[in-house]
């Protein structure tokens, strides 16, 4: 990483690249938001450099003469990171960062935990890419963000008094608890195909068709072969009594998990839920016991009650968690992130 001879003219890339899709984008510096967006299929490219590189050429063709190629980036990624190889949890890309870094020609490429990137977006988000349980989170304190999608995140925020540090975490993948019989008999349903019943085991896009099987069984019923899509359009609009009690089940247990993050994290300015999966029903969600589950901590009800919840409707808030990582590193290390300047 060069560094030093960053051209700040230039625009930052950044991506959130999740199990399924990959999103790019462009920033044009320090408070810009993400332009010219672009999701792409994992899939359909052997790792994130070909994925970035064909998005990049796609932008310069756009841009012509007025093109200027990214000399920083970040990407959000749905796995661990810490080492220089980055293996994603739910699909097959396997990459260096060194060597990314060098083959996009980048002077500096960060690599977050997508539930870091998440967490760093939540003091910037407005009323308008949020909807709330009751009152809006002040973005104030310490916060926390879980988020069902292809698997589940959680990620935490500190107010430091010198600025917000993102914790990176794998809660997604601590032990499901049951809150009641009912709860444990679809636990134990589910402990004969899986030793280990993680939250992400159910409370996700890969755990909705299991959960659906597992409540058919509990109450006797038939299953059909069900994609979590299926499941959450036939269920939020009640044109399937089961799917719509595995929606119901769904949000009720997502809540009971919210709000042990919460009480692990003492996130008492706020929880978000982030993720791809609940705003497909949102409506649905907010009827639902979610926020009910969530403050049912017995004695600790009180302490819940007054923790306020948020769906973050935003689509793109992981790639302005990416940038806002990208101004911390070249303000940490002395480069200005004013626009148009140069270090």
């Amino acid at each position: 990483m060069t560094g030093g001879g960053s051209d700040l003219s230039r625009p930052w890339l950044v991506a959130d690249i999740g199990g399924t899709n990959a999103r790019f984008a462009l920033i044009d510096g320090a408070s810009g938001v993400p332009r010219d967006i672009q999701r792409v299929r994992c899939a359909d490219y052997p790792g994130p450099v070909e994925a970035a590189a064909s998005y990049l050429a796609g932008q310069q063709a756009a841009a012509g003469a007025a093109w200027a190629t990214p000399r920083w980036a970040a990407f959000a990624v749905a796995t661990p990171v810490g080492s220089d190889r980055i293996d994603l949890t739910n699909s097959a890309w396997s990459f260096s960062r060194a060597e990314s870094e060098a083959a996009l020609g980048l002077d500096g490429l960060l690599m977050l935990n997508d539930f870091e990137a998440l967490a760093l977006s939540l003091p910037g988000l407005g009323p308008h890419q949020l909807r709330a349980h009751g009152p809006l989170p002040s973005g104030q304190g310490t916060l926390a963000v879980i988020g069902p999608g292809t698997g589940l995140g959680v990620g935490g925020l500190l107010d430091t008094g010198r600025g917000w540090h993102a914790i990176a975490g794998e809660g997604g993948h601590a032990t499901l608890a049951a809150a009641d019989d009912f709860e444990a008999e679809i636990l134990r349903v589910v402990r004969a195909e899986h030793e280990h019943v993680s939250a992400e085991r159910l409370l996700s896009g890969i755990g909705l068709p299991l959960l659906y099987r597992a409540l058919a069984q509990v109450r006797g019923e038939a299953a059909e072969a069900l994609a979590a899509e299926d499941i959450g359009s036939r269920g939020a609009d009640g044109s399937d009594a089961l799917c719509a009690a595995t929606l119901a089940t769904f949000c009720a247990m997502l809540g009971g998990f919210a709000g042990n993050v919460v009480l692990t994290f003492g996130a008492r300015g706020g929880l978000y839920i982030g993720g791809g999966i609940v705003p497909r029903f949102a409506d649905f969600f907010f009827a639902s016991d979610f926020r009910a589950r969530f403050e049912a901590k017995g004695r600790f009800r009180a302490y819940l009650e007054a923790v306020p919840t948020a769906l973050i409707v935003e689509p793109y808030a992981a790639l302005h968690g990416a940038a806002a990582a990208i101004e911390t590193r070249l303000r940490e290390t002395g480069i200005t992130t004013n626009q148009g300047s140069a270090a």
